[in-house]
């Protein structure tokens, strides 16, 4: 009996130990999350104004507003959800639904996963090569939202899979054994269930896109262009390059800081914007589903 106890007490220590840690992280990474936020927010919310968001930059950048990067951030974004989101619900689709389990779906399923994981600008050295060399597309801002849609598709594919898998196959026996045909069933039965997680899983791919620097550097973003896009094959400017070249190349950085830091601010009210749509979408549709 004492060495059962002995070892009772000496679990319930360590249960407690690897709880105090795990919550120290917790905490810790929420810290320096509300840190950064904190920072961001006293250093450049006196930027914020009605003109800065709606005026275009004058004087090299240092006067103005970010009127043309939020304009380019809005057109590569949509263009991005656009071409992305049909793609990767289908292939998702195609791989939950219709393939099988062979060793090709395997191989499919973890090159899907691994891509997810590539640096970006590998991304933007691929769109260069094959969007604006090979099919002659230029720097633009087709190229860009083409590249950044690559980039989003294995983030689009895995939350529409996962949200297919949610679905209970005893959905689908009940509609295919009432005479349903397998499309039927996947467009009336199981698509209208698994939509709150492909929804949460395009708009997050989506605020993950908005924010990238790298890709849209080589495919087609401006350093200075005051003039919105009108086409598809113009260049445009964006909120990240912006932010970055205010950061760190221009040529009066303490002049331009408060501009920079005013843009960081406004970018992640987008990206927090985004992500909360995300959640308030898949919490009202999963409140509608009964299962």
């Amino acid at each position: 009996m004492t060495d059962l106890a002995t070892l009772t007490r000496i679990k319930k220590i360590k249960e407690k130990l690897w709880f105090t840690l795990c919550a120290f992280f917790a905490l810790l990474t929420i810290a320096v999350l509300f840190w950064i936020l904190f920072d961001v927010i006293s250093k450049g919310f006196s930027s914020i104004s009605w003109t800065f968001l709606t005026d275009r930059p004058r004087e090299q950048m240092t006067a103005g507003g970010i009127w043309p990067a939020i304009v380019g951030t809005f057109y590569v974004a949509s263009l991005t959800i656009i071409i992305s989101v049909p793609l990767g619900i289908a292939s998702a689709i195609y791989l939950n639904e219709y393939a099988g389990k062979g060793l090709l779906v395997r191989l499919i399923r973890l090159s899907i996963r691994n891509l997810s994981g590539v640096p970006s600008i590998v991304y933007g050295l691929f769109g260069l090569g094959l969007f604006a060399a090979t099919f002659r597309l230029g720097t633009s801002l087709i190229s860009a939202a083409l590249t950044l849609s690559i980039m989003s598709l294995p983030w689009v594919i895995t939350a529409s899979e996962e949200a297919l898998k949610a679905v209970p196959q005893s959905f689908r026996e009940g509609s295919l054994a009432l005479g349903a045909t397998k499309w039927q069933t996947i467009r009336q039965l199981v698509l209208p269930n698994a939509i709150s997680g492909m929804a949460t899983g395009s708009i997050l791919s989506l605020a993950r896109a908005a924010g990238e620097t790298a890709p849209i550097i080589l495919t087609g973003a401006a350093f200075f262009l005051p003039a919105l896009p009108t086409s598809l094959g113009d260049r445009f400017m964006a909120m990240p390059y912006h932010l970055y070249i205010l950061a760190t190349q221009h040529m009066s950085p303490g002049q331009v800081r408060p501009l920079a830091y005013g843009t960081a601010l406004v970018l992640i009210v987008l990206v927090l914007a985004l992500n909360m749509v995300a959640i308030i979408w898949r919490y009202r549709v999963r409140k509608k589903q009964s299962w």
